[in-house]
């Protein structure tokens, strides 16, 4: 692997790395068998990275225990950055502060310079120019059931923004633990979508709000279809989140934290099992991805490649497909490595190691 003496080139696959200690940008062509890596924000923790395919930009959540907390946007491919942080806090009458931003992605097509970030303490911000100012959602911060959110393992958080594509003005947020919410006016007002979602924590085993959501997905093509990993299991919807189905059966545990969408076939979904909520780590010590090819009604253990007597950590942000065809797909670990799969998760390779704790995976597609 070389480090960085080349630049992105149109249709290349970007692999973006967000890490304890800085952001790592990879990237290869569509083989996927020569990679140039580069390293930027070093000292920085980076929460999240999304591709921008409207304007070819990287958006990167970076956090610092002395400048704070940071949007940055490249539009070179990583060679320069801008940060941004104008606005990215609660009312200055609030006792509520940005401490952390946990999530940054692009809006929908319809709207080219939007863009959404979210936030610990947990919050969501609207930005019309691209990340340059932000506005907090009032909306959905100042929710009347926010008095049920309590913090996770990571604070409390909002950690995961999905602009549906097929519909201008549909977002989905996530927040842990405080559950799902579903807006259809763009953010002007908020639904919970929770039903049939346990929280075993709580007195109310089915409640309306505060579950702990840990990762949501959707596919373009079937944009009604969710699905959800979350603190007690994974869970599909057919029906944009009015109502959920419990799919963990077929897996080694309920818990884990990453879930992951095959990019042309919408039936097939990723997830990495933990043993359980306070034992964070991979069943019995094997590194195991598990894929589902029919919704979730069936799962298969794939781990050919993968080490075995590695008690090993995933995080919410920490997998990720790309759009090759056959497809990739990525699980990154809190110990540093990077693994690889070419074929959809069949066979496994190391793809980079001794890295700062892996927090976030993303793909993008370098456009011209």
């Amino acid at each position: 692997m070389n480090n960085g003496n080349q630049r992105p080139k149109p249709n290349d696959v970007l692999l973006m790395l967000g890490t304890r200690k800085g952001t790592f940008l990879f990237w290869s062509d569509p083989e996927r068998r020569a990679w140039q890596r580069s390293e930027h924000h070093l000292g920085w923790s980076t929460h999240a990275l999304s591709y921008d395919a409207r304007h070819g930009s990287i958006y990167a959540a970076t956090n610092s225990p002395v400048y704070g907390a940071l949007v940055q946007r490249s539009d070179d491919n990583g060679l320069t950055w801008q940060a941004f942080n104008q606005g990215l806090d609660f009312a200055a009458e609030e006792e509520r502060r940005v401490r952390e931003v946990w999530q940054v992605r692009p809006g929908h097509p319809a709207h080219p310079d939007q863009v959404w970030a979210g936030t610990r303490e947990a919050g969501l911000f609207q930005s019309q120019d691209r990340g340059n100012t932000w506005t907090p959602v009032g909306s959905l911060n100042n929710h009347p059931t926010h008095a049920t959110w309590m913090p996770g393992g990571g604070g409390l958080i909002l950690h995961t923004i999905i602009p549906d594509p097929t519909a201008a003005g549909r977002v989905y947020a996530c927040v842990s633990a405080g559950g799902a919410y579903r807006s259809e006016d763009g953010g002007v007002s908020w639904q919970p979508i929770n039903r049939g979602i346990r929280a075993d924590f709580l007195p109310d085993v089915y409640p309306e709000t505060g579950q702990c959501v840990h990762k949501m997905v959707l596919h373009p093509d079937r944009p009604q279809v969710l699905f959800q990993q979350n603190h007690g299991g994974v869970y599909r919807s057919d029906d944009r989140g009015e109502t959920w189905v419990d799919i963990s059966e077929g897996l080694p545990s309920r818990f884990g934290f990453p879930i992951a969408i095959h990019p042309h076939d919408p039936h097939t979904v990723y997830v990495v099992p933990l043993t359980a909520d306070e034992q964070r780590v991979t069943p019995e010590g094997q590194m195991a991805v598990w894929r589902s090819r029919d919704d979730g009604n069936n799962w298969q253990k794939l781990a050919a490649g993968l080490p075995d007597a590695a008690w090993l950590t995933i995080l919410r942000d920490a997998m990720a497909t790309d759009w090759c065809d056959p497809a990739g797909v990525y699980v990154g670990t809190e110990t540093g490595q990077l693994f690889c799969s070419r074929d959809e998760g069949e066979h496994w390779e190391v793809l980079a190691d001794f890295l700062p704790p892996i927090l976030a995976v993303s793909t993008g597609r370098v456009s011209g």
